[in-house]
C-alpha cells in the first residue's frame, strides 16, 4: 500500500545538486540572448526607438521594435459560467490581451517596447543600456491613496469582456432585514498591498524555429496552455507547436497562464531565424508578470444575541489595468463560509496605466479570509464570544450560497483537533508578558474553492521485467507530483517506487491540465490512476483473472484474498507482448454533480510583539485540515508548512508598493522586498490532516491542498496583535509603523470566552 505512505521525493537528489534542469539552463547551437528594453513611463507614445549607438557594440545582432514585428493572432479570454463554483475550471487564457510591440502606445511602466538580441547574454544588456528612447508622456491613471473613500471614488463595475470567471455581485435574502434586526454588527474596511510571486527561478524562454514548427523550453506552469497561446498569437496550428518543460522553479500562479515575452521570444526567433532565449531579468519580473493586486474590502457583519449571522455585506475592489479587468473575486470567502440566511456581495475593479494582475498563490479566498476572519474576531469581540465558538455556531452543513450539500466536510474534526493540540481552550485569559514581549493567541477559518481541470489523457506503461513508464504532459514547479504520481501507480500495480518512472512536462505526451489551483492531484492523478487500473486490467485478462476481482502486490497478480500469484513477467511470457499500455483521463464532470466542493481548516497562532520597538514574531502555529485523502503526508506536510510561511509573509512582511508620480513600483527587487527568511519562522508549526476520504471530489478521494494552508494565516495574525496588544490592525502588512502609531483603531482587550 503505497498511498498515504510518507514517500521521500525521489527528484530531491537532481535539485539540491544541480542535475535538475530549468529553462534558462537550455541551450541551442547558434543561440542569441534577448533583454529587452522596456517604457521608462506609465502612458504614452514612443515617438522614436534610436538603436545605432547599441548596434555599434560588440557582440549585438539586431535590435527589433514594434516595426518589426508580425501582427499577432488574438487569443480570447475564457468567461465561466456562473454557476460553476470554480469546481471546473477554464482555461488557460493568455496573460491579457493587450499585446506590446504592436504599435507605439505605452500602457504601463516597464512595458517592453524593444528587443536587444545578442551573441552573449553581456553584450545584449550592454546594448539594451544604449538604446535611447524618445517618446510623448500622456496623463496616466495612477492608483488612488491606499484608503476606502479614494479607492471606492474610483471603481467601476467590470467590464463583461474582462477575466470574470463568476459573476461581479451575488444576492441572498433580505440583507437590510438581516442588518437592522442586528444584536450587534462589525463594520470595517480592511486593506491589502500589491504581492509580487517572487519565484526562485525567474521566467525564461528558449524558442527555436525549424521548417515551421516551434520548439519551446519554457519556465510554465501549463504546457499545454503555452502550446495553445502560442499557436493562436503565431497564426501556425497547434501541432506545429512543441513545449518543453522538465522543471520550473516555483509558480505560485505566477507563470499558470501565457504572457508577452513567451510570444516575444518566438517571434524574435523566427525572425531571426536562430534560437533566441529570453530569460527576465528579477526587474523584468516585477513589470512583464502577474501580481496580486492592490485590494479594498469593505465588510458588514451583523449576529443576533446567540451569535448567529443575519446579513453579511461585502464590497470588494481591485486594482487591475486600463486593458484589462482582472478580478480578485475574494466575495467566495464569504459565499462559501458560515451560513447566512442573507449576503450581499459585490466586486469592482479600480484601472490605472499599471502591468496586468493575476493570480498569486491562494487566490480569492486567500484575500478574502483576510477580511472575513478578521471581520469575524471583530464581532466575537462585540458579543464577548470564544472566536472558536462563533466559528461553531455559524458553520455551513451546506453550501450558504447554493443551499448545495458538501461533497465532504469536517470542519468541525479540524476546529476540535485543532484546539487540541494547539491548547486554545486552555490559553490565557488576560495578555501575558515574556520579558519585553507581549504575547498573543489568535484563530481563523481556512477555505479554498476545488478548482478542478480536466486531464484528457495519461498513460501507464506496464513492461514485462516488471518497470511501469507514467507518460503526462503535466509539469513539476516542484509541489511534489512527481512523487505523487508515482505513488499512485504503485499502490495499483504492486510495485515498489523504484520500479516507477515518469515521463512529463512535454507537450508530445499525452495532454493534461495544469499546475495550478491545486488541482494536479485531483485531475492528472486521476488519469494517472485509471491509466494504472486500465493496466491492472488489461494483465489480468492476459492471466485469465476476472479484472473487478484481483490485486496486486510485490509485483504479482492474483485474486483478490489469494495467496501466491502470478509475476507480470510469467503472465507476459506466454504472449508476444512487450508491455501493456494503460490509458486513463479524468472530466470533472462526471464525478461530483449537485455537490458544493470545498477544503477547510483552522489556523491557531501564537506571536510576540514588543511594543517599544513595533516588533512582531511568530512564536508557534497549528494548522488543522479537512482536504480529503492525504496521498503523501510528508510532502502534504511541506506544502501546509509552506503555505502558512507564505501566509506569514502576507501578515507581515510583503508589499509591492506603487510610488505615487508615475506608478512604478518602488522595488523590482528582493532587496527591497522583504520576505520571510529561515530567521523569521520558528520550528514549532504542528500540521494536522483529518481522516477523510472524497471520492466526490475524484476517485482519488483527495483534494487540492497546495494553497489552503496559505489561507486564514493573516487574518489570524492580525487578530493574535489584537489579542497581545488591543490594537486593531486592518492594513497589511503588520509592519512596525503600523505596531507603534498611537492613531489605530483599539478596543477592548479582554479575551471573551
Amino acid at each position: 500500500m503505497m498511498i498515504s505512505q510518507p514517500v521521500a521525493r525521489p527528484d530531491g537528489g537532481a535539485k539540491v545538486t544541480g542535475r535538475a534542469r530549468y529553462a534558462a539552463d537550455y541551450f541551442a547551437p547558434d543561440l542569441l540572448y534577448a533583454v529587452l528594453v522596456t517604457a521608462p513611463v506609465p502612458a504614452g507614445r514612443v515617438t522614436s526607438i534610436m538603436v545605432d549607438d547599441a548596434l555599434a557594440d560588440k557582440g549585438v545582432v539586431r535590435v527589433l521594435t514594434h516595426e518589426d514585428m508580425p501582427k499577432f493572432g488574438r487569443f480570447a479570454s475564457p468567461r465561466a459560467e456562473p454557476d460553476t463554483q470554480m469546481q471546473q475550471a477554464e482555461g488557460p487564457p493568455a496573460a491579457q490581451s493587450f499585446m506590446p510591440m504592436q504599435g507605439d502606445e505605452i500602457r504601463h511602466e516597464g512595458q517592453p517596447l524593444a528587443i536587444v538580441l545578442g551573441e552573449t547574454l553581456e553584450a545584449a544588456e550592454a546594448g539594451a543600456r544604449r538604446v535611447a528612447l524618445r517618446y510623448e508622456f500622456a496623463e496616466p491613471e495612477l492608483p488612488a491613496p491606499p484608503e476606502w473613500t479614494a479607492i471606492d471614488k474610483a471603481a467601476v463595475v467590470p467590464r463583461e469582456s474582462g477575466f470574470l470567471f463568476l459573476e461581479p455581485t451575488f444576492t441572498k435574502g433580505e440583507v437590510d432585514r438581516g442588518l437592522s434586526d442586528a444584536a450587534a454588527t462589525v463594520e470595517a474596511v480592511y486593506l491589502q498591498p500589491s504581492r509580487h510571486h517572487n519565484a526562485m527561478e525567474p521566467s525564461a524562454t528558449l524558442a527555436e524555429w525549424n521548417d515551421g514548427e516551434l520548439t519551446l523550453h519554457d519556465a510554465t506552469q501549463h504546457v499545454y496552455g503555452v502550446r495553445q497561446v502560442l499557436a493562436a498569437r503565431m497564426n501556425v496550428p497547434a501541432e506545429n507547436v512543441r513545449v518543453i518543460s522538465r522543471h520550473t522553479g516555483g509558480g505560485f500562479g505566477g507563470k499558470g497562464w501565457i504572457w508577452p515575452h513567451q510570444v516575444l521570444a518566438a517571434a524574435a526567433a523566427r525572425i531571426m531565424q536562430r534560437p533566441v532565449r529570453l530569460a527576465l531579468s528579477r526587474a523584468n519580473a516585477y513589470s512583464c508578470l502577474g501580481y496580486q493586486p492592490r485590494m479594498a474590502q469593505k465588510i458588514v457583519l451583523a449576529a443576533d444575541s446567540s451569535g448567529k449571522l443575519t446579513a453579511v455585506q461585502q464590497d470588494v475592489i481591485n486594482l487591475t489595468t486600463v486593458s484589462d479587468d482582472f478580478v480578485e473575486f475574494a466575495t467566495e470567502a464569504s459565499k462559501g463560509l458560515y451560513a447566512t440566511p442573507a449576503m450581499r456581495l459585490s466586486q469592482r475593479v479600480e484601472r490605472a496605466n499599471v502591468a496586468m494582475p493575476t493570480a498569486l498563490r491562494a487566490p480569492v479566498e486567500g484575500p478574502g479570509t483576510w477580511a472575513l476572519e478578521s471581520a469575524m474576531d471583530e464581532l466575537a469581540h462585540r458579543l464577548g464570544v470564544d472566536p472558536l465558538d462563533l466559528r461553531l455556531i455559524n458553520r455551513a452543513d451546506t453550501d450558504p450560497a447554493t443551499g448545495q450539500p458538501w461533497s465532504s466536510k469536517k470542519l468541525r474534526e479540524a476546529y476540535e483537533e485543532g484546539a487540541r493540540l494547539f491548547g486554545w481552550r486552555e490559553r490565557p485569559r488576560k495578555p501575558q508578558r515574556d520579558g519585553d514581549w507581549l504575547i498573543g493567541y489568535g484563530m481563523a477559518t481556512c477555505t479554498m474553492g476545488c478548482f478542478r481541470h480536466p486531464t484528457p489523457a495519461a498513460e501507464v506503461r506496464l513492461h514485462r521485467d516488471g518497470t511501469v513508464l507514467i507518460r503526462t504532459g503535466t509539469q513539476d514547479i516542484g509541489t511534489g507530483t512527481l512523487t505523487i504520481f508515482p505513488q499512485i501507480a504503485a499502490d495499483v500495480l504492486g510495485l515498489p517506487m523504484e520500479k516507477i518512472e515518469l515521463e512529463m512536462g512535454d507537450t508530445q505526451l499525452p495532454e493534461a491540465g495544469p499546475t495550478y489551483g491545486s488541482s494536479s492531484t485531483m485531475g492528472v492523478g486521476a488519469a494517472v490512476l485509471a491509466a494504472a487500473e486500465d493496466a491492472r486490467s488489461q494483465l489480468a485478462r492476459l492471466a485469465n483473472l476476472l479484472p473487478d476481482e484481483v490485486e496486486m502486490q510485490d509485483g504479482k497478480i492474483r485474486r483478490r484474498g489469494a495467496a501466491g500469484g502470478q509475476t507480470i513477467a510469467d503472465v507476459m511470457s506466454h504472449t508476444d507482448i512487450g508491455e501493456i499500455v494503460g490509458s486513463g483521463s479524468f472530466d470533472p464532470a462526471q464525478h461530483g454533480k449537485g455537490l458544493a466542493m470545498r477544503t477547510f481548516g483552522a489556523i491557531f497562532m501564537e506571536v510576540g510583539v514588543d511594543p517599544g520597538l513595533g516588533l512582531l514574531r511568530l512564536r508557534r502555529a497549528v494548522g488543522s485540515y479537512s482536504a480529503g485523502r492525504i496521498v503523501n503526508p510528508r510532502t502534504a506536510r511541506s506544502q501546509m508548512t509552506g503555505g502558512i510561511i507564505w501566509g506569514w509573509g502576507m501578515a507581515a512582511m510583503e508589499q509591492s508598493r506603487h510610488e505615487p508620480v508615475l506608478g512604478r513600483f518602488l522595488s523590482k527587487n528582493l532587496s527591497g522586498v522583504a520576505i520571510p527568511a529561515n530567521a523569521d519562522i520558528p520550528g514549532d508549526i504542528i500540521i494536522h490532516f483529518v481522516d477523510e476520504v472524497d471520492e466526490h471530489a475524484s476517485p482519488i478521494g483527495g483534494k487540492g491542498i497546495g494553497e489552503l494552508g496559505a489561507t486564514g494565516v493573516a487574518a489570524a495574525v492580525a487578530n493574535a496583535v489584537f489579542d497581545a496588544t488591543g490594537k486593531r490592525i486592518r492594513e497589511l502588512p503588520i509592519t512596525p509603523e503600523k505596531l507603534l502609531s498611537k492613531d489605530r483603531p483599539a478596543e477592548a482587550s479582554a479575551r471573551p470566552g
